[in-house]
């Protein structure tokens, strides 16, 4: 019963899947969206996703882990607070594969005012 991190980072273009031992220190497995879809334009999506946690769960179970702690992110910072489509696929596919979940944790970066949002002074004009 060994334990992991996997820190999914999802936005609208790419999601990316690091896994690593509990410290942090050590990185065990990595996997994107981009590897496992054909069309880059669909790398961002839910079947990306899927695809790319499965992958992360064999390798996790190749090196004998079993129990994982997620911790999934957006872009943050002064862009939009939603993340992309493919957090919430890559969890369901990880406890879905096997892999047992033991903690969800949403770790996007919030700016507390930081630095002004793109499109202008008087916005962007449609």
């Amino acid at each position: 019963m060994r334990k992991a991190i996997i820190n999914i980072f999802s936005s609208y273009n790419n999601v990316l899947m690091t896994a690593t031992d509990l410290t942090g220190a050590e990185t065990i497995a990595t996997c994107s969206g981009g590897q496992v879809v054909k069309s880059s334009k669909d790398s961002g999506g839910q079947f990306a996703a899927t695809r790319a946690a499965e992958r992360m769960a064999d390798q996790l179970k190749e090196k004998e882990f079993t129990q994982v702690i997620v911790k999934y992110r957006a872009p943050g910072g002064n862009k939009s607070n939603s993340t992309g489509p493919g957090a919430q696929a890559a969890i369901r596919a990880l406890t879905r594969a096997g892999v047992t979940v033991t903690r969800i944790e949403d770790v996007t970066p919030i700016a507390h005012d930081g630095t002004k949002k793109k499109g202008g002074r008087r916005g962007r004009r449609v």
